[in-house]
Parts: structure tokens; C-alpha cells; sequence
């Protein structure tokens, strides 16, 4: 065997046989990159809508406790206070 043929064989086995298998396998290796480029998206997309979230509940968390104090203590001071038929003296006839 002449030394030039050892050299074609590696060459040959990177290039497909046929145009349609190199077409093939170029779209495969483009929805493998498109898809592992809309999973990247999608969970950083999870990542930020996740810290919203948060946020959110933690906001909505700190309202109800605001307005649940602010009834308590409401509460509280209309249970103390004197009753104004009380404090105030009537007019009997």
C-alpha cells in the first residue's frame, strides 16, 4: 500500500458519504444548540420570576401584618376607652 491512502482514511471519516447526511446532521446539531439554548432560557427566566415571587410574598406578607396591627390596636384602644354616655353627664328632667 502506498503511504498516501493511510492519509485519505482519516479524511474520509469526518465527511459524511452523502450531502443528504451532512445536511442531516447539521440540523441536528442546530436543534441540539437551539434547544439547549431555550432550556438556559427558560431557567434563568425561573430564576427571575422565582425572586419575584418572593419578593411578592414577602410584600404582601409585611401588608397584611401592617393592617392586622393596625385593626389590633384599633381594637384595643375602642376596648380601653371610656364610653361617652359615661364620661358625659345627662340631663334628667
Amino acid at each position: 500500500m502506498p503511504a498516501w491512502e493511510h492519509r485519505i482514511e482519516p479524511l474520509l471519516l469526518l465527511l459524511p458519504p452523502c450531502p443528504l447526511t451532512a445536511a442531516r446532521l447539521l440540523g441536528l446539531k442546530a436543534t441540539v444548540v437551539l434547544l439547549i439554548t431555550l432550556l438556559i432560557k427558560a431557567r434563568i427566566q425561573i430564576k427571575l420570576a422565582s425572586a419575584l415571587g418572593l419578593f411578592l410574598l414577602a410584600l404582601q406578607t409585611l401588608v397584611f401584618l401592617a393592617a392586622a396591627g393596625t385593626l389590633g390596636l384599633a381594637g384595643l384602644a375602642a376596648l380601653f376607652a371610656k364610653p361617652y354616655a359615661a364620661a358625659a353627664p345627662t340631663a334628667q328632667p
